[in-house]
């Protein structure tokens, strides 16, 4: 299979990815961005945009398509239960907010890409997923809290207690 100018598989996928974003935003109207490394979110923010606009749009690709039927059904299952997965961690997260999840939800959207990106042979999604990766992680990890073993919990400050 084949792709022109557009993958409207592709355009799906980025709308699934955002619904659960645009319900956030809405809940959360006020929530900010307690990250203050000037570096990590230009990291993030490149990579999500780039990831958003390659997913359907075949930039610097010359035949955008998949190399077997194999491919295209690993890409349609792949995708599947990624999607399956981010909505559900999503379902949890709302119910109750905390850095696994965050961290899961911050994880998923990468591999769609990069999965993706590799499925497709196009390397640049495939590159600009790993960069939002690494951006989106460092970024969530820092407006949730610095240890996961903490979720949900606030840290205590203080020496540790010897048993």
């Amino acid at each position: 299979m084949k792709f022109g100018w557009i993958n409207v598989f592709g355009a799906g996928i980025v709308v699934l990815l955002l619904i659960p974003n645009i319900v956030n935003a809405v809940r959360n109207p006020g929530e900010e961005n307690r990250c203050t490394n000037r570096f990590m979110n230009m990291i993030e923010q490149i990579g999500r945009y780039a990831c958003i606009i390659l997913m359907w749009l075949p930039l610097l690709v010359w035949k955008f398509g998949f190399a077997g039927v194999a491919q295209m059904l690993l890409y349609t299952a792949g995708n599947g239960v990624l999607i399956a997965a981010y909505w559900f961690v999503f379902a949890e997260y709302l119910k109750e907010k905390n850095t696994g999840r965050a961290l899961i939800l911050a994880v998923l959207p990468a591999c769609i890409f990069f999965l993706s990106g590799l499925l497709l042979r196009h390397w640049l999604l495939a590159g600009f997923a790993l960069l939002f990766a690494a951006g989106h992680v460092y970024v969530t990890f820092q407006n949730t809290g610095k240890d996961p073993g903490m979720a949900g919990r606030e840290q205590e400050a203080g020496p540790e207690r010897e048993n």
